[in-house]
């Protein structure tokens, strides 16, 4: 067992002295030391460590750091956000210009009847080419015609088409031809057999698509009639675009019948071109300048004699304009991350803002008791009520001295126990408590050791 130590009331130890350091002389006899004596000034200009150990000796003061603020320059954004950032906006831009070169300026295959007349005006900020090409070598082909203004439908072109086919049960038969505005088509019918047929006038294929998915319903064409016998139709072209002329036969046997058609087409002025290619040889460029761009028309010759199709297969494709891609990415790019950056500006402004800088302080200091060492806690404890005034220290331990100890309710109180620093018993109490159970009375913590009391 360790020689006990004596406390006496007297003003706290020194910060040079350390918490564990007693004002008293020791069990042994050593000299006492007296506590150094300092200035209101030199008090002030103390380290706040130093000034929480000579108060209180529970703790220890662990230095803030400071906040640098955001408008020295000095905070960038985090590596990781930056790049998740140009991640994103590198795979949203691939997405959109995916969808512009293989979707809205994609290749496609167009059929042309005779006589059209395909006026196209791509944007020239995405398209820096048209390239059409034919299926096959024609001795008469369509003709690719370039200009820097759309042309004039000023010309009016007749023409005629007869068909003599068979529609087989629970089908149908369709033609395309594309129109321009102020067209007219005439259907002359004649059905062979009392049956009845569907003949309808559909624009675009999405018209004959919803037509298929409901023949019987009428308002899915812009016209929709029941033939038998012998008949005409007409039908006025309001915009240009393809329309599909179909007959469907409903009935649970073949149906013969006889299709004339008469065309009226208007037809774009082809007098002011500046750029002319014959598909003939197969395939036709046309660059389009920027920014203004211009203007392309396609268009087919009359019906020819001998050609019982009369009808023209085309692959239409566009070559994109790269550096529209490539400077999209890169503005795309700038201006998400100035974006960013600025966002993150702001943010950090309003954290480093004086309301926001006095909650920090004071979540940050409130916690500072919780922290304090087992050993330093127990000091502290026992020595807080004879460090903070003399008179009320040596009247709470006489106080004390008088109140019996718990244990055998004979000698006074006249230890106390570490770390929690009760004092509960006496010391010869405390000894035998410490040897038998080693807990505390009162809270039943672990003790370390018992020390001896004295009161001067």
């Amino acid at each position: 067992m360790e020689a006990a130590t004596s406390i006496s009331p007297s003003p706290p130890p020194s910060a040079d002295e350390g918490p564990s350091t007693s004002s008293s002389s020791t069990s042994s006899g050593g000299p006492s030391r007296f506590p150094e004596v300092y200035s209101e000034e030199e008090r002030d200009m103390e380290s706040p460590e130093l000034i929480q150990q000579q108060s209180s000796m529970s703790y220890r003061v662990r230095p803030v750091p400071r906040r640098i603020p955001s408008s020295l320059g000095l905070e960038e954004p985090p590596a990781d956000d930056t790049l998740s950032c140009v991640i994103v906006i590198l795979t949203f831009w691939f997405f959109v210009s995916m969808t512009l070169i293989m979707g809205i300026f994609g290749s496609e295959n167009i059929q042309l009847g005779p006589y059209s007349s395909i006026l196209l005006r791509p944007n020239p900020l995405f398209v820096n080419t048209i390239k059409v090409e034919v299926s096959k070598k024609v001795v008469v082909g369509p003709m690719l015609y370039g200009f820097y203004k759309n042309p004039p439908l000023e010309n009016t072109e007749i023409w005629s088409e007869s068909m003599n086919t068979s529609i087989k049960q629970e089908s149908h038969k369709e033609w395309i031809y594309y129109l321009n505005k102020g067209s007219q088509i005439n259907i002359s019918y004649n059905v062979a057999s009392s049956s009845s047929l569907l003949l309808i006038v559909a624009k675009g294929i999405e018209g004959l698509a919803e037509w298929l998915e409901d023949p019987s319903y009428p308002d899915s064409t812009l016209s929709w009639n029941v033939i038998h016998g012998s008949g005409s139709i007409r039908q006025d072209i309001l915009r240009s675009y393809d329309y599909y002329v179909a007959v469907g036969n409903l009935n649970s046997d073949d149906v013969e019948v006889e299709l004339n058609l008469s065309i009226r087409s208007s037809m774009h002025d082809t007098a002011d071109s500046y750029f002319k290619c014959n598909l003939t040889r197969g395939w036709c460029n046309l660059k389009i300048p920027f920014p203004g761009g211009n203007a392309a028309l396609l268009t087919t010759p009359g019906p020819l004699e001998g050609n019982g199709s009369n009808r023209e297969y085309v692959k239409l494709s566009y070559e994109p304009r790269w550096m529209t891609y490539f400077l999209g990415i890169g503005g795309m790019t700038s201006v998400m991350l100035w974006a960013f950056n600025f966002l993150n500006r702001i943010r950090r402004n309003m954290e480093d803002s004086p309301e926001n800088q006095s909650g920090d302080l004071g979540s940050e200091r409130a916690p500072l008791l919780s922290q304090k060492d087992d050993e330093l806690s127990s000091l502290g404890s026992s020595y807080d009520s004879g460090s903070q005034n003399d008179e009320e220290t040596q009247e709470d331990m006489e106080e004390g001295c008088r109140r019996l100890c718990v244990i055998c309710f004979d000698a006074p109180k006249d230890c106390f126990f570490i770390p929690c620093g009760h004092c509960a018993t006496c010391f010869t109490c405390g000894i035998r408590i410490a040897e038998v159970s080693g807990t505390c009375p009162i809270c039943r913590r672990r003790m370390k050791k018992v020390r001896r009391i004295y009161t001067v």
